[in-house]
């Protein structure tokens, strides 16, 4: 009865990433021009519109460059990057969130290969360095990681953090100079994009090799135990 519960609810997490991806390749995405005369028609209230929909939205795998390139243009570098940062760190919560409460256990059942037990508890005890690293290197899409940190055992203020600090490079090269020029590709902007990424390799290999230190003590205290137990067993003998 339990395995059956974990199929139904591992099926069921499937099912809603297939939903959100379907979402986001079929749904008509508005033009900036369009989200600007949204935004006269919402009034003051708009930021705060705009925040809920950026939220909401991008729990599918929507990609955030037009939200966040709208937001430099409609909102200035300052708000645009704080509304822009907030609603993409709510969102990545909220995605972690429903991950775990439809199929965490699911999938943390079927975890057993060595492999996938060692990232899974490097992911538990530095999961701020692979989030962060991650969110770093833009071709590494948003909703993947949220969705795969989901599934793993990250701790939830390490992962938010890590989300927003690691976010935050990227996105105010977008919003400042995408404000400023109408989000047209900037050099300036495809070198930050280049340092972000070997900064986050960076962390993803710093990371491996802190995982196999891990591994390596764990393995030598294990093997210690067990030449303590081997030794008190001879004197017990003696």
């Amino acid at each position: 009865m339990t395995r059956h519960l974990r199929d139904l609810r591992l099926i069921a997490l499937v099912a809603v990433i297939v939903v959100f991806a379907l979402v986001a390749v079929f749904a008509p995405h508005p033009s900036v021009e369009e989200i600007r005369q949204w935004g006269t028609a919402v009034g003051p209230a708009f930021p705060l519109a705009f925040f809920a929909v950026h939220a909401v939205a991008t729990i599918a795998p929507v990609p955030r460059t037009l939200f966040t390139l709208s937001a430099g243009v409609l909102f200035g570098p300052l708000t645009g990057l704080a509304v822009t940062i907030g609603a993409s760190t709510v969102s990545a919560i909220l995605a972690l969130l429903l991950v775990r409460a439809i199929g965490r256990e699911a999938v943390a059942a079927r975890m057993s290969h060595s492999v996938l037990d060692s990232i899974d508890d490097s992911l538990r005890r530095r999961g701020w360095l692979a989030v962060g690293s991650l969110r770093l290197i833009a071709p590494v899409p948003f909703s993947l990681v949220n969705y795969a940190c989901g599934v793993s055992a990250v701790r939830l203020v390490p992962f938010a953090a890590a989300t927003a600090v690691g976010m935050l490079p990227g996105t105010l090269g977008i919003v400042v100079i995408g404000g400023a020029i109408g989000g047209e590709t900037h050099p300036v902007l495809l070198v930050l994009s280049a340092v972000c990424i070997a900064i986050g390799l960076s962390g993803l290999v710093v990371d491996w090799r802190l995982s196999r230190g891990s591994k390596s003590e764990r393995v030598a205290a294990g093997s210690q135990q067990g030449e303590n137990l081997d030794s008190d067993e001879s004197s017990l003998e003696a």
